[in-house]
């Protein structure tokens, strides 16, 4: 799961950003202004149905963290967290 969700500055954050982008989802910041500190993005490959290929982006560590339970759920009220 992406430590992003829970992360002070999701909503600033370029990397989470790059995350959405690949994710295909809609960005929290048309231009987020934090570039963090060594975030460590990790990258599934996945076999899907029909021979397609899924590919999954989470970020699983990052030095610029700061917790902040339910910061994502607080910005999209009422949508499902991305896991």
């Amino acid at each position: 799961m992406c430590i992003c969700v829970d992360c002070r500055w999701v909503d600033r954050c370029q990397a989470y950003h790059a995350v959405e982008r690949q994710h295909g989802v809609a960005h929290l910041s048309a231009e987020p202004d934090l570039e963090p500190k060594a975030p460590k993005i990790h990258i599934s490959v996945m076999d899907l149905p029909d021979g397609q290929v899924g590919v999954e982006w989470d970020v699983r560590a990052c030095d610029s963290f700061e917790a902040e339970a339910g910061r994502w759920q607080r910005l999209r009220p009422g949508e499902v967290v991305p896991t």
